[in-house]
C-alpha cells in the first residue's frame, strides 16, 4: 500500500508542472494581467490628485488633452484620477466576495463529501435548489431593498449567492479523494476523520479551491457592476460600475463622450480576461486530464 502525501509532496508537482507546460501559457498570461492592474491600482495615487475626482476640475465634458488624459465627465471630474480610484474599490468587492462565498463554500463542500449522512443530504439538496434560481433575480431583489448601499454590503450581497458552485465542486473532489489508497492507509494508522480531513484531503483540495476562487471574484465583479449598471450599486462610492451608470445617465454615448464609458470597460475586460486565464492555468494544473486531452 502508498503511503499518504504529505502537503510538501501535494505541491510538489509544481515545478515539474512548469516543465511540463501545465501552468503556461494560460497562468502567466493572466497572472500577467493582473500585476500590471494591481500596479495600476498601487502606483496610480502617486501621480494623481484625489480631490479631482471628490470635487471635479474646472472644465467639465473635456476630450482627452495634454492636461486630461482621459478627459473629463460632466461634473467636471478627471476620469482618469476617477479610473484609478474607482479600479481599486471594483478589485475589494470581488475579492470580498470570493474570498466569503468560496470559503463558506469550501466549508460545505467538506462537511458534505467528508461526514456524508444527513448532512450531505441537506447540503446539496439546498445548493442544487439555489442554482436552479436565477441568481440575478435574486440581486437585484436583494439590492434594491438595502438603503444605504456601501462598498461591503455589496460585497456581501454578491457573496450570498457565490458558494453553491464552490460547494458542489470541493464536495465532488472529496468524494472522490477520500476513495483512494492512501486515505485508507491513514484510517488503518488510526486517524481520525479530522486528521484525515486536514492532513490527506485538504493539501489535494487546494489548487481546486483556487481555482474556484479565482473564477468566483470574476463573476462577482461581473454581478456587480450588473447591479451598479442599473442604479442598484452604492452610488457615493467610486467604482467602475457606477461610472458607466453615470454616463448612462448623462447619454455619454449619445454625445460622443467615448472618453467617459470606454476606459472603464477596457479594465473591466481587462480584470476578466486575466481573472479568466488564471482560473484556466490554475484548473489545468489540477486537472492534469486537460493537458492530456
Amino acid at each position: 500500500m502508498t503511503a499518504a502525501p504529505s502537503p510538501r509532496r501535494a505541491f510538489s508537482g509544481l515545478r515539474r508542472s512548469w516543465s511540463e507546460g501545465r501552468i503556461a501559457p494560460a497562468l502567466i498570461w493572466g497572472l500577467s494581467i493582473l500585476g500590471l492592474i494591481m500596479l495600476f491600482c498601487l502606483l496610480g495615487p502617486l501621480f494623481i490628485e484625489p480631490r479631482d475626482a471628490l470635487v471635479g476640475s474646472v472644465l467639465p465634458r473635456q476630450s482627452p488633452s495634454a492636461e486630461f488624459w482621459l478627459g473629463t465627465d460632466a461634473q467636471g471630474r478627471d476620469m482618469l484620477t476617477l479610473l484609478i480610484l474607482a479600479t481599486p474599490n471594483t478589485l475589494k468587492i470581488g475579492l470580498i466576495a470570493g474570498a466569503l462565498g468560496v470559503g463558506f463554500g469550501t466549508i460545505l463542500g467538506l462537511i458534505a463529501g467528508n461526514f456524508r449522512g444527513w448532512a450531505d443530504a441537506v447540503i446539496r439538496i439546498v445548493a442544487d435548489a439555489m442554482m436552479t434560481i436565477p441568481a440575478i433575480a435574486i440581486l437585484v431583489i436583494i439590492a434594491g431593498n438595502i438603503e444605504q448601499m456601501t462598498v461591503e454590503i455589496m460585497a456581501l450581497v454578491v457573496a450570498s449567492l457565490a458558494w453553491m458552485v464552490s460547494t458542489r465542486t470541493v464536495r465532488a473532489q472529496v468524494l472522490t479523494i477520500r476513495e483512494r489508497s492512501y486515505i485508507e492507509v491513514a484510517r488503518v494508522n488510526g486517524e481520525s476523520s479530522l486528521e484525515i480531513l486536514f492532513r490527506e484531503i485538504m493539501p489535494n483540495l487546494l489548487p481546486f479551491i483556487i481555482a474556484s476562487f479565482v473564477a468566483t471574484v470574476a463573476t462577482a465583479i461581473l454581478a456587480v457592476i450588473g447591479l451598479e449598471a442599473l442604479g442598484l450599486g452604492a452610488p457615493q462610492e467610486m467604482t467602475l460600475g457606477n461610472t458607466i451608470y453615470w454616463s448612462q445617465q448623462s447619454s455619454a454615448l449619445l454625445r460622443g463622450m467615448w472618453w467617459w464609458w470606454l476606459p472603464p470597460i477596457i479594465v473591466i475586460a481587462l480584470i476578466s480576461l486575466g481573472l479568466f486565464l488564471t482560473s484556466i492555468g490554475f484548473d489545468r494544473f489540477a486537472n492534469p486530464r486537460l493537458i492530456r486531452a
